[in-house]
């Protein structure tokens, strides 16, 4: 390409110095292209073909995609791994070459398909599925706000109901949205069908379920049938995955969020308008009017639920922070010093205006906080702070016995203390380093600085210092001798002379 760029240049009658500064190189260069044909220029500057790490073992990598078709660049690291344990290649280094090897040799990637069935339609009153999603929202302060929501569908007429919250949902939320929908729908179905989720499942092996004890509590006195998803299978909870991007993508997407409550009121206004009113693609049917028929299906639910009424408090999780606090509605509440180390999640209790910090191990209650209304504070209680005062009482104490007087050196140190109330340690070792180093200096430096008011660690070692100089500066004995008087005559000028010097008349 530059020895073309050169001829097309010299062609547009270019001087040597142009071309060398329009295309950025050297004149000796331009000269050495225009004296080269294109075959010579091809011949010096073509191509070189280099070696890449993975040409030995090309063969086998060509087989193998030529066998499996479907293999990922992965697996032939795996492989190639397996058969040579001494070679050492990266993933992307074997993937890239996989590309290439599969461009020349024209061996497409292919999937091995998958088939489908449809499914037969429930009857109805029969099923229901739910699942969770979440959205992230423009809200009116102009932040992003991330928030979760359940939803539940009834498989025979499409009728919907969502529920939404400002953080994440926990076992006691999901059995509360249960309750909400079974009254929307007017009854609750035979069965209901849930992705494995650990709000309401521990574990799922061949159809045996341990649910969290709470659900299962839960479905004991409901007594309605449960049918967990097996995994990677959303098609036999299709119709819920369905309803869950509809939500997102029709309700959720460009609203700007300002609270959760009206956030809800939102929500469920949508499933009147659009949600359950619009028709439906599969049955062709409005789900509202499919679902007048099916309600009549449901069981009814007349006895409210004595599960939820025996502990309403509303119960969330939270991260304990490296420092020993919690955040709850933008402020951040204090737990007891160490609680990060030995606990770091605790269970948020709300009890009215109160929140009840609980180790959710144990059932301790950790703290207690009043709910602050404001934003951004630090709450906390005093009693979770580190207590300094021993340390201080310690230090404090130690430094007494190295002053002989222990009652004036208690009365200077407790002056000293209250007066550098932020910095009594600070103070403290500054005394002690005194004291142990001039043990002699110690009683004269206290009294001179209690008679002359001098509280402060740095006083108090001054006037040892001075003290120190004082005793190593020898006093020369200077002996005195007997004087005695002489009369000396002193002479006085006239007072005429001094004013003639400075220019004055002087009367006769």
């Amino acid at each position: 390409m530059l020895y073309i760029h050169i001829h097309n240049l010299r062609k547009r009658k270019l001087r040597i110095s142009q071309i060398a500064r329009q295309l950025k190189i050297s004149r000796n260069t331009v000269y050495k292209y225009l004296k080269m044909t294109f075959d010579e220029a091809v011949e010096e500057f073509g191509p070189i073909e280099r070696k890449k790490k993975l040409d030995p073992y090309r063969d086998w990598i060509v087989t193998w995609l030529q066998e499996h078709p479907s293999i990922s660049g992965a697996q032939i690291l795996d492989w190639l791994q397996e058969k040579f344990p001494e070679i050492e290649v990266g993933e992307s280094t074997v993937r890239r070459y996989v590309n290439e090897m599969r461009e020349i040799y024209h061996i497409e990637k292919t999937d091995e398909p998958r088939d489908y069935e449809a499914v037969d339609e429930q009857p109805p009153g029969k099923q229901m599925q739910v699942d969770w999603g979440q959205t992230i929202q423009k809200s009116t302060q102009k932040k992003e706000v991330k928030l979760y929501f359940i939803a539940f569908v009834l498989a025979h007429s499409r009728q919907k109901y969502m529920e939404w919250q400002d953080r994440p949902f926990t076992t006691r939320d999901t059995i509360r949205c249960h309750e909400n929908a079974f009254r929307y729908f007017e009854g609750m179905p035979e069965e209901i069908v849930y992705d494995q989720d650990n709000l309401i499942a521990v574990n799922e092996n061949a159809g045996d379920v341990i649910l969290t004890k709470e659900f299962q509590q839960y479905i004991n006195e409901r007594k309605f049938k449960m049918y967990l998803c097996r995994k990677a299978d959303p098609e036999s909870k299709g119709k819920i995955e369905n309803v869950v991007k509809y939500v997102k993508k029709n309700f959720a997407v460009h609203r700007v969020f300002s609270t959760i409550d009206d956030w809800n009121e939102r929500a469920w206004k949508w499933l009147e308008r659009t949600g359950n009113y619009k028709v439906h693609q599969t049955i062709k049917k409005r789900p509202v009017e499919v679902f007048l028929l099916e309600k009549q299906h449901l069981r009814k639910i007349s006895s409210p639920l004595s599960y939820s009424e025996s502990n309403p408090t509303e119960i969330i999780t939270r991260n304990v922070n490296k420092d020993n606090t919690i955040r709850f509605k933008s402020n951040r509440y204090s737990v007891p010093l160490g609680t990060y180390t030995k606990c770091p999640q605790v269970n948020l209790q709300i009890d009215d205006q109160q929140l009840i910090l609980v180790d959710p191990s144990t059932g301790e209650i950790l703290a207690k906080h009043t709910i602050s209304l404001e934003k951004g504070k630090l709450i906390k209680n005093p009693n979770h702070a580190r207590d300094r005062s021993r340390t201080i009482d310690r230090l404090k104490q130690h430094v007494l016995t190295l002053f002989p007087s222990e009652e004036a050196a208690r009365q200077y140190i407790e002056e000293i203390c209250r007066t550098y109330g932020r910095y009594r340690r600070d103070q403290l070792l500054i005394l002690q380093k005194v004291a142990e180093e001039n043990s002699e200096w110690i009683p004269t430096a206290l009294e001179k600085c209690i008679r002359e008011k001098l509280y402060s660690a740095n006083a108090f070692r001054d006037v040892v210092d001075y003290l120190k100089r004082q005793q190593s500066t020898p006093v020369l004995d200077i002996p005195v001798e007997t004087t005695t008087t002489v009369s000396i005559p002193v002479g006085t000028r006239d007072l005429r002379t001094y004013v003639q010097r400075m220019g004055g008349k002087v009367n006769e």
